[in-house]
C-alpha cells in the first residue's frame, strides 16, 4: 500500500480554536444537559446548508445531532464524537476547567483531549467544502452520555436505521495522538444487589449478613477473571491481553452494631473481541443459584425464620468491542494518508463498535492522548488539532475524488 506522510504545521486554524474555546465553555459533563452545545451546533451547521437531525433521551434534557453536508452517490463517511465530558468535582485544576486556556503549544479545559478538539476541529474545517463540489456526503454524529457506558449513540443509530440513511463509514475522532485504531474491547458495567435480613450485631444468628454474602461473591468474580486470564487466548497486541473482570464501587451496612440487611457493588467486565460476556453472567448466577441461596436459606430457617435472601443482577451499561478488518476501505484509507505502517488495538473503549455493529464500517483516529484525558489540567496540543486538520481535508477531498471517478466511469459505461 502506498503511504501517504501527512505534513504539517505545527498550529492549527484560527477557526478551530476558536471553536474549541466555544465547546470548551459549555459545561457538558455527563450529570447535566447538553443542550445548550447541541443547539449551538445544530444553529451552526443549518447556516451551513447542513441537514440535521436532533434525537433526544426519555427526559428531553439531553440530545444527539446527526448532520449531513452534501450530497451524492456515496453514501457518506461519519465523523463522530461524544459531546459530554467527566466531572471535575474533587480535582485540582491550575486553571478554569470550562474555559479553554492557551499555554505554550497547549490548550487546556475539561474536554479538551476528550474529545472537543475532534469536534471543534470538524466544525472548523466544513465551510472550507462546497456541497456542490462534494461527490459524496459528509456526515457528523454529536451524542449524549458517552461516558456513562455509550448510552446516547444507540438511540441515533436506531434513527438513521428507521429512515434509511446509511453511512459507508465512520471515524470516531477519541484520544489516539492522530494513529489508527481498528479494534478496543466492549466492556459490561453490572451493580449487583445482595439483600439479607438484619439483626443487633450481638445476635448475628438471627441474621442474613448481607456484607458477608456480598464478599462471597466478589471472592468468586476474582476467581473467574483469574480463570479467565489463565484459560482465555490472549491477544498482545492490546496492552492488556485478555478480558478482565474487576471491581469498582460497593455500599454496604450503616452502623456498627447492626447486622447489613443489604449490600450493593458494581463491577465490569471489559472481553477481548469474539469474547461472549453474557458466559460469565450465567456462571455468577448460577452460582448464587446453587450455591449463595441456599446457604442464605439454612441460615434464615435456622434464625429468624424469615427467607429474606436475593441477590439481583443488573445491567449498567454495555456496548460491543470493535473488531474492524485492516482491509475495511475507512482503515486503509486512514493508514495511507497518516502514513501509519498499520492500525492498532487499544483498551479503552468508544462508540465505534456499536456503528460497526450497526454495519458502519469503523475506524478510531483523534488528537490528543487518552493519557491526559479525564485527569485535572486536561490538555490537547497544537501540534496535534493541525495534523487532525490535515487528516480531515485529506481525507474528504480523497473519498470525494473517488467518489466522482465512480460517477465518471460509471457514466462513461
Amino acid at each position: 500500500m502506498e503511504k501517504m506522510q501527512l505534513i504539517t504545521s505545527a498550529q492549527p486554524s484560527a477557526e478551530t480554536l476558536s471553536l474549541l474555546s466555544k465547546l470548551i465553555g459549555f459545561n457538558t459533563v455527563s450529570r447535566d444537559s447538553n443542550l445548550g452545545l447541541i443547539e449551538w451546533a445544530r444553529d451552526y451547521l443549518l447556516g451551513l446548508g447542513a441537514e440535521v437531525r436532533l434525537t433526544y433521551d426519555p427526559t428531553g434534557k439531553k440530545a444527539n445531532l446527526f448532520a449531513t453536508y452534501g450530497e451524492g452517490p456515496g453514501f457518506g463517511t461519519v465523523f463522530s464524537g461524544h459531546t459530554d465530558v467527566v466531572p471535575v468535582d474533587g480535582q485540582k485544576w491550575d486553571t478554569d476547567p470550562f474555559v479553554a486556556t492557551a499555554m505554550g503549544d497547549r490548550i487546556y479545559g475539561r474536554g479538551s483531549c476528550d474529545m472537543k478538539g475532534f469536534l471543534a476541529v470538524c466544525l472548523s474545517q466544513l465551510p472550507r467544502f462546497s456541497r456542490e463540489k462534494l461527490h459524496t456526503p459528509l456526515h457528523f454524529s454529536f451524542s449524549y452520555d458517552e461516558e456513562l457506558g455509550c448510552l446516547g449513540v444507540g438511540g441515533l443509530l436506531d434513527d438513521l436505521k428507521a429512515n434509511g440513511i446509511t453511512p459507508t463509514a465512520c471515524i470516531v475522532g477519541e484520544p489516539t495522538m492522530m494513529q489508527p485504531v481498528l479494534a478496543h474491547k466492549g466492556k459490561r458495567a453490572y451493580r449487583c444487589s445482595v439483600h439479607g435480613h438484619s439483626a443487633h450485631s450481638s445476635s448475628p444468628q438471627l441474621a442474613i449478613n448481607a456484607v458477608d454474602f456480598t464478599a462471597e461473591l466478589i471472592v468468586k468474580i476474582r476467581e473467574i477473571a483469574q480463570r479467565v486470564r489463565g484459560s482465555e487466548t490472549w491477544d498482545r497486541e492490546f496492552d492488556v491481553p485478555y478480558s478482565t473482570i474487576v471491581t469498582t464501587v460497593i455500599h454496604g451496612g450503616k452502623v456498627i452494631n447492626t447486622i447489613p440487611d443489604k449490600c450493593e457493588f458494581v463491577f465490569e467486565h471489559r472481553f477481548l473481541p469474539g469474547v461472549n460476556p453474557e458466559q460469565v453472567l450465567d456462571e455468577l448466577r448460577a452460582y448464587v443459584e446453587q450455591t449463595m441461596l441456599p446457604q442464605m436459606k439454612v441460615e434464615a430457617e435456622g434464625g429468624s425464620g424469615v427467607n429474606a435472601g436475593r441477590v439481583e443482577f443488573e445491567i449498567l451499561s454495555s456496548y460491543p468491542g470493535l473488531n474492524s478488518k485492516p482491509s475495511d476501505d475507512v482503515v486503509e484509507r486512514a493508514i495511507r494518508i497518516l502514513g501509519a505502517g498499520r492500525a492498532t488495538k487499544v483498551g479503552f473503549g468508544s462508540e465505534a463498535g456499536l456503528f460497526s455493529a450497526a454495519g458502519i464500517p469503523a475506524v478510531i483516529c483523534g488528537p490528543g492522548d487518552i493519557a491526559h484525558a479525564h485527569k485535572p489540567n486536561e490538555f490537547v496540543t497544537l501540534e496535534q488539532l493541525a495534523r487532525c486538520e490535515a487528516f480531515f481535508e485529506k481525507y474528504v477531498m480523497t473519498t470525494s475524488v473517488d467518489a466522482g471517478q465512480a460517477v465518471s466511469q460509471r457514466g462513461g459505461a
